[in-house]
């Protein structure tokens, strides 16, 4: 199993500046490396300064690949619909070319109806824009030289500088929300991103069902992976655990309250009675992971068995307040204790 860190370059502490905020990460980065961690995803976040300063990847992906040497780097995801294909590729190219091969692609089109309303795209277009970007971004990397008509972008013998490190070109894990979508990806034939924020871990199964009989039945080899993002929390007991991460997870819990209102994705909104009503021991059952190494390994396991997942996202700060030596001994538990169990 793939172990990975969903990482959102928070505002660790109280009034953290940008620039202590960007160092903080990228320290966390390069110390989970040394522990064996196996990939540093990163999130694209907008409009939410107070929260995160991560609303470039692709910039943050760079840094990271010129100061490690092992560990994949990858986003979680590029929201496509918000980019210019061919600007992306040559970005994600180059830090391709600088990791040697070592980025992923994340793809997907996000639920924050504010970040497009930032950038002026109708949320409404989000869909059809999420696919015709990603063709051509396949396109500007694969081909010396392309030409491409559709809707909202046209290119007539275009070149996209540089080519990636990888031939064809980097892995692409897309991320799955709505449940209509699942059959579409499994046919597209990609790794599939999926989450829980709303519904529950277990809910996840008939989606994974879908996804999977359409890759299958596309002729796509193999089952098809999945990878899950999972909030998390490790500690040496179950008690500490519980302390260290209830108020944070919790909190992040009550943010998402007020996104899944304003969401314009109706099966986000109608899962808010879910939210309202959430406990945290609710939350531990069927949302996130907490305890100690050997309650996470156990519950881990049983996932791998339910539900097929090649791989997690450990989100190891979900609400971001837990302090960061806490979340960080989370992460060497996670990488030296726990994943070896998992390997």
């Amino acid at each position: 199993m793939e172990f990975g860190w969903y990482h959102e370059f928070h505002r660790q502490v109280p009034g953290m500046s940008d620039a202590a905020a960007f160092e903080m990460g990228l320290d966390q980065a390069v110390q989970s490396e040394a522990w064996g961690l196996d990939s540093f995803w990163l999130a694209e976040i907008h409009q939410q300064a107070p929260r995160s300063v991560l609303a470039s990847p692709q910039n943050v992906a760079t840094a990271i690949a010129v100061r490690t040497t092992k560990m994949k780097i990858g986003t979680a995801v590029s929201v496509l619909p918000l980019q210019h294909p061919l600007r992306l590729a040559e970005e994600t190219a180059t830090i391709d070319q600088i990791s040697k091969g070592r980025f992923l692609l994340g793809a997907g089109r996000s639920g924050n109806p504010r970040a497009y309303a930032a950038y002026g795209v109708p949320y409404s277009e989000s869909r059809e824009r999420f696919y015709e970007t990603l063709e051509v971004l396949k396109l500007a990397w694969s081909q010396d030289v392309f030409s491409f008509h559709g809707k909202f972008h046209h290119f007539d013998e275009a070149k996209a500088v540089p080519r990636p490190y990888q031939k064809p070109y980097p892995e692409i894990r897309i991320a799955g929300a709505s449940e209509d979508t699942f059959p579409m990806l499994g046919a597209l034939g990609h790794p599939l991103f999926v989450a829980v924020r709303s519904g529950t871990l277990a809910g996840l199964a008939p989606d994974l069902e879908a996804y999977r009989a359409a890759y299958k039945a596309a002729g796509h080899p193999g089952k098809g992976q999945v990878h899950l993002r999972l909030s998390m929390h490790v500690a040496e007991t179950d008690a500490q655990a519980d302390a260290e991460s209830k108020d944070s997870i919790m909190g992040g819990y009550g943010l998402l309250k007020s996104q899944l209102e304003g969401s314009p994705n109706a099966r986000r909104r109608a899962e808010l009675a879910d939210v309202q009503s959430l406990t945290f021991d609710l939350a531990k059952r069927d949302k996130v992971v907490v305890g100690s190494p050997d309650t996470v390994t156990a519950r881990l396991l049983q996932l791998k068995e339910e539900l097929g997942i090649d791989g997690i996202l450990a989100e190891l700060n979900f609400g971001a307040k837990i302090p960061p030596d806490a979340m960080m001994r989370s992460c060497q538990l996670l990488c030296q204790v726990v994943r070896p169990r998992l390997q």
